[in-house]
């Protein structure tokens, strides 16, 4: 049924959530497991200066590459062996693309509860943007 899982990592709490239940289900799918790491664009610079001076977005580049092998040592913790993936973008787009590249069945995302309505509306939420776009199931952890 779930033959690949894409599972998407950013080091939070909610992401911390959804890696090990990920590894938890993976005990009974033995699925491929895929873990991303998304850096984000630092357009914020890139917006208020004209450009991104390279050093600043490969200072990201290399917090999200230990971000993905925290990701990758705590799902080995728990037996669970996974190919690690680092990329530079935008968190829905990135996920979406390389869950259709690997032919994913399944991906898997932490989420948090916002209390207030105006901080979803604020900061987005990558899983109900997900939901819209995605090329196979999600599985959204929540973070207690």
């Amino acid at each position: 049924m779930y033959g690949k899982v894409l599972l998407a990592y950013d080091g939070s709490q909610s992401g911390r959530t959804a890696l090990l239940e990920c590894a938890d289900i993976n005990n009974l799918l033995h699925a491929e497991i895929h873990l991303l790491a998304v850096a984000p664009l630092m357009a914020g610079l890139y917006l208020t200066e004209g450009f991104v001076p390279e050093s600043l977005q490969d200072e990201e580049n290399r917090r999200f590459k230990d971000i993905l092998d925290e990701g990758l040592k705590l799902l080995a913790e728990r037996g669970v062996k996974a190919e690690g993936h680092v990329v530079t973008g935008e968190p829905v787009d990135d996920i979406c693309r390389l869950a259709g590249e690997l032919g994913a069945d399944l991906i898997v995302v932490g989420h948090r509860k916002h209390g207030f309505f105006m901080s979803r509306w604020w900061k987005g939420s990558v899983g109900a943007s997900l939901i819209e776009d995605a090329p196979c199931s999600v599985l959204i952890a929540l973070a207690r």
